[in-house]
């Protein structure tokens, strides 16, 4: 099969195209064909850092984690799904596990879930890691209707999906950005954008909440951030974050009683560990999805398997609106 292969790590790092080994069929897994797979920033760090981040693969390696494909063949001792069936999921590109770069995947069936009725292949790709990080960061701070939620990065692509979802669960949503463009995606997902660069964190906590603060703070930014996010939060107020591999001052966190939620959603591809949680999640992602709940945001640039070297590229350049995506 084709694949994409990293052969040595580094800031000069290249995909190259070759010719590898079919991955054969597993115990508990299925082979799916793949149609598509979005790029993360997650992906972007290992294919840089290589042995210094502790969950890369060994080079030579083929990455890519997020993907949507059809069953080519399925374990027997699988029974939610059969050849044909078009799925999506996040399991691979890290650790001993095969990326979704390359024209197969053989995934563990707990990881994968039935693709959307009505999204594309390249809209169910871009969803997976994304899609279940936001997922759990919401309900870990236990959401509910009536809530004020602000979403730090909520044009990213864990951010625009945090502030549909929240919409989903009935909460009044805010979220910050820089403006322009990614501003105006944050009014058409149905929050009020709010304007980092223009207005500080004690101006907009005044404006909408009364300087009470927010019931949750999903900060998809993190590191430095976290300190708005604690000056942003109500008193026992909850906070999500994506990135925490940081120093913190928690001084103004302990004085309000906030709780921190670190959401590191490769924690059951890595050890193994709750996996079918993945599979859950992308199941109830699938139908609030059906229900026209949610719909993710799709970069407009296309790139091809080959051209995977330019669409990291884009993400890097900080460019990119929604998900960029790779299609076979």
């Amino acid at each position: 099969m084709k694949a994409m292969v990293i052969n040595k790590y580094g800031e000069d790092a290249v995909f190259e195209l070759e010719q590898v080994n079919k991955p054969g069929l597993k115990e508990g897994h299925v082979l799916i064909k793949i149609a598509a797979s979005s790029v993360n920033t997650i992906d972007t760090m290992i294919r840089t850092m290589g042995s210094n981040l502790p969950l890369s693969p060994q080079a030579p390696a083929i990455l890519g984690m997020d993907f949507s494909g059809t069953v080519e063949a399925v374990s027997d001792d699988v029974e939610a799904y059969s050849v044909g069936d078009e799925v999506y999921g996040c399991a691979g590109g890290l650790a001993d596990l095969q990326g979704a770069l390359a024209d197969f995947i053989v995934a563990d069936s707990k990881l994968i879930a039935h693709k959307p009725k009505n999204l594309s292949m390249k809209e169910a790709a871009a969803l997976p890691l994304v899609g279940i990080t936001a997922f759990e960061g919401l309900t870990r701070a236990g959401i509910s209707k009536g809530q004020k939620v602000l979403v730090h990065g909520g044009s990213g692509g864990v951010g625009h999906v945090a502030v549909q979802l929240a919409k989903y669960f009935g909460a009044d949503v805010y979220a910050t950005d820089a403006g322009g463009d990614r501003s105006l995606l944050i009014e058409k997902l149905g929050a009020t954008a709010i304007n980092f660069k223009e207005e500080k964190v004690e101006d907009y906590v005044n404006k909408y909440t009364g300087a009470s603060g927010f019931d949750i703070v999903f900060d998809t930014v993190g590191g430095t951030n976290l300190a708005n996010s604690f000056n942003a939060v109500a008193l026992n107020g909850q906070i999500s974050t994506t990135l925490a591999l940081c120093e913190a001052d928690l001084t103004m966190a302990h004085f309000k009683g906030a709780s921190l939620h670190v959401v590191f959603m490769l924690i059951p591809m890595l050890h193994n560990f709750k996996r079918e949680k993945h599979g859950q999640i992308l199941r109830t992602l699938t139908k609030i999805i059906e229900q026209e709940n949610l719909k993710p945001v799709v970069d407009q640039k296309s790139f091809k398997l080959e051209d995977v070297g330019a669409a990291y590229a884009h993400l890097l350049s900080g460019k990119a609106i929604g998900k960029v995506v790779v299609e076979n």
